[in-house]
């Protein structure tokens, strides 16, 4: 499943196993964000992607993590380009609550909405599914009972041409912390 993936930023720390699962250790100071409220634009996350030419098809991804500082988060991604892409993760916040939720960043400027989930969750199942230029986030804490996260669309009309789907991780201001990515399922649907 992993042979078509190849890595934007890659990480100085990750082990891809010959069962189809990624290790990844983040490094300080990776972060994906564009420009609203913070005033700032980073794009150095490392992200583990498959370009995808299908206009339908659903991927989905177990995350399993060890997050314990301020923004470490982990999980799936849609990329067209700097500018233009969703994320969808939990993001540690304290020893209490972590935030659960995506940003998704239209012509370089990006939102973010979350809601608060229990810091003793520390596995994640997400799965999306493509209808050409709208997608659908979903979410599950056992990988049966899903719960959806966001309905949203990229390029608004305009076909996309080229989208890669994936998954990433980075620690903003954390020293890193070792998230593991299993159960890689990547299907066309014929909608």
């Amino acid at each position: 499943m992993l042979k078509n993936f190849t890595w934007v930023n890659e990480p100085k720390k990750f082990t891809i196993s010959s069962n189809n699962q990624l290790e990844l250790i983040t490094e300080n100071g990776t972060d994906l964000w564009q420009r609203t409220h913070y005033g700032f634009s980073v794009t150095n996350a490392p992200m583990f992607m498959e370009s995808v030419t299908s206009k339908n098809f659903t991927f989905s991804v177990k995350t399993a993590f060890q997050s314990n500082f301020l923004y470490d988060q982990c999980g799936i991604i849609v990329y067209i380009d700097n500018d233009n892409w969703a994320k969808f993760s939990s993001e540690f916040e304290n020893t209490s609550f972590q935030r659960l939720g995506g940003v998704v960043t239209k012509s370089g400027y990006s939102d973010w909405a979350t809601t608060d989930i229990s810091s003793k969750i520390n596995e994640i199942y997400y799965r999306i599914n493509r209808q050409e230029n709208d997608f659908i986030v979903e979410a599950s804490y056992d990988g049966e009972n899903y719960f959806q996260l966001r309905i949203f669309n990229l390029n608004y009309d305009e076909p996309i041409t080229k989208i890669s789907i994936g998954v990433y991780g980075c620690s903003p201001q954390g020293d890193g912390f070792k998230s593991t990515f299993t159960n890689f399922v990547l299907s066309e649907n014929n909608n």
